[in-house]
């Protein structure tokens, strides 16, 4: 255990100290702020039908603890779930794997190291909240009870369980990014779907892993009783409203927990840490003997091949002519090689399954659920496009050849850009068939937002986690209704060809920047 302090130290300051963590943590202090908005908003976080609750100190507190849970449990998955991967990147691992600390002891420390990197940005987001409640709220009490133990019972829990299950995921699933999002998009769905059941009995209580389904159940047994309404269904996240609304308004004094509900955060925790010990058994410890015994075979075959090829007469005139090729697209074909190969033949079955699936379902349904999802599998490839000179340590190389602005660069964007569109192809050719133009040009527009978003954000932070985390946003924002979140479209807008244009306008801008900002980079290696 004396070997804990310096790896949570070391893990803590590294991530902290990268743009990723800064970038994140500025998103999350005006989420934040956006989490209590103003009585004349034209959007709620957590809406219940014609009622709005007073801006008391247990409601601003409340609320602020649910959002916070839900998005840094929506996104810190994403900012942690490489702390191994890390470690066998830059080969710290092979230096940990000859002490004496054991693997659960390693598993243990990487499991703090992520909630301490989710407890600062929580920190942050509760302070934001503190101050939110000064600046809305008039003529009600504070107490500073009313933010702490919400963030206590619910955030800290919830974190932890983030924590773990990105450690989980590393052991098990290895370095594969799209399995990493599948399971943690199925668990994340599980464990959200039953947030409005209206059981407080002791399983529903237990399975709420996120802890928020107690307290939305007591804001709506407030509401039913105070106006004798039989509402069953409240929102908790970001809900636009279209025009002026008007709301009765009631006073919520929080919730009270019960000794089960503690026992319930208590039992998620001591699961968490069960699951990370059994996964102890199963680490490889940075053992990979396996692999470096078939990279010895092959090279041991290529230098058979080479001695005997070396026997044979040599003549330089049988060797094709040197050519130069200036061009880009070589560079292209190289990018979509790399990107096709990426990930394991059983991912492309499910990319194809789903590719002629948008052939055959109802169009709508191909446009609104199945297309998003078909793009979202591709976010271990396209959150790479720019990143993977940098992770291979490459880009001294690559930014010293000839004319990388005006080749590599636009052969990444075009290799991306080139990928989702075939993947799209289905849809566009349906939606030009059903004289769908302008939603057949915003899904063309859509896949450049995405290959220009994890462009300029790779760029910038020289990583990829920023667009992993956006990009899951915006995929589980679309699936929730959110019309704004939609990158391709498909929900309907007061302005339809105005968001196009918006969108249109957001590519140009991000390809401005990604090409003036890596000019920057490539000028002043």
């Amino acid at each position: 255990m004396n070997y804990l302090y310096p790896i949570i130290k070391a893990d803590y300051l590294q991530r902290s100290r990268s743009y990723a963590f800064l970038i994140t943590l500025a998103v999350t202090v005006y989420a934040a702020y956006s989490f209590v908005p103003t009585p004349d908003a034209s959007y709620t976080t957590f809406t219940i039908d014609g009622y709005r609750g007073v801006y008391n100190s247990a409601w601003v507190g409340h609320v602020s603890a649910m959002m916070s849970t839900l998005v840094l449990s929506l996104c810190g998955f994403f900012l942690v779930n490489s702390g191994i991967k890390k470690d066998i990147e830059t080969e710290v691992g092979l230096i940990i794997a000859t002490t004496q600390i054991s693997n659960f002891g390693y598993l243990l420390s990487k499991l703090l190291s992520n909630l301490l990197v989710l407890l600062t940005i929580s920190a942050c987001a509760l302070l934001m909240g503190i101050l939110m409640f000064f600046i809305r709220s008039h003529g009600y009490p504070f107490h500073i009870s009313d933010f702490l133990l919400p963030y206590f019972l619910m955030v800290v829990p919830a974190m932890f369980l983030v924590s773990g299950l990105a450690i989980l995921a590393e052991v098990f699933l290895g370095r594969k990014t799209v399995l990493h999002c599948i399971f943690y998009i199925a668990l994340f769905g599980g464990i959200m779907s039953n947030v409005n059941s209206n059981n407080n009995n002791p399983i529903e209580v237990i399975t709420d892993g996120f802890g928020i389904r107690t307290v939305v159940n007591s804001v709506k047994n407030k509401v039913n009783t105070q106006f004798n309404e039989n509402i069953e269904n409240v929102s908790l996240g970001y809900t636009i409203h279209l025009g002026k609304k008007d709301y009765k308004t009631f006073e919520w004094n929080g919730v009270s927990w019960t000794g089960f509900y503690l026992f319930s955060r208590a039992l998620w925790i001591g699961m968490i840490l069960s699951l990370v010990y059994l996964s102890s058994s199963f680490f490889h410890r940075f053992d990979f003997k396996q692999t470096v015994r078939k990279k010895k075979e092959k090279d041991q075959e290529s230098l058979l091949k080479a001695t005997t090829a070396a026997r044979t007469r040599f003549d330089k005139f049988t060797l094709p002519a040197v050519v130069p090729a200036y061009g880009i697209f070589p560079f292209i074909k190289t990018e979509l090689l790399l990107m096709v190969r990426k990930d394991s033949k059983w991912l492309w079955f499910l990319n194809i399954g789903l590719w002629i699936a948008t052939l055959f379902v109802p169009l709508h349904f191909a446009y609104t659920f199945l297309l998003p999802v078909l793009l979202f599998l591709q976010v271990g490839r396209i959150s790479e496009l720019v990143t993977k000179e940098k992770t291979n340590r490459l880009h001294y190389f690559t930014y010293a050849s000839y004319k990388p602005l005006q080749r590599m660069l636009p052969a990444q964007i075009i290799a991306g850009f080139s990928l989702l569109i075939v993947l799209s192809l289905p849809v566009i050719c349906r939606l030009f068939l059903t004289s769908g133009h302008m939603a057949a040009i915003q899904i063309i527009n859509g896949c450049l937002l995405i290959v220009m978003l994890s462009t300029f954000l790779g760029i910038v932070s020289g990583s990829k986690k920023l667009f992993e985390i956006l990009f899951f946003a915006l995929t589980y924002l679309a699936f929730q209704g959110l019309a704004v979140a939609h990158y391709l479209g498909a929900l309907p807008h007061e302005n339809y060809k105005g968001f196009i244009l918006s969108i249109l306008m957001i590519n140009v801008a991000l390809l401005i920047c990604s090409f003036a900002i890596r000019n920057y980079q490539t000028r002043n290696l």
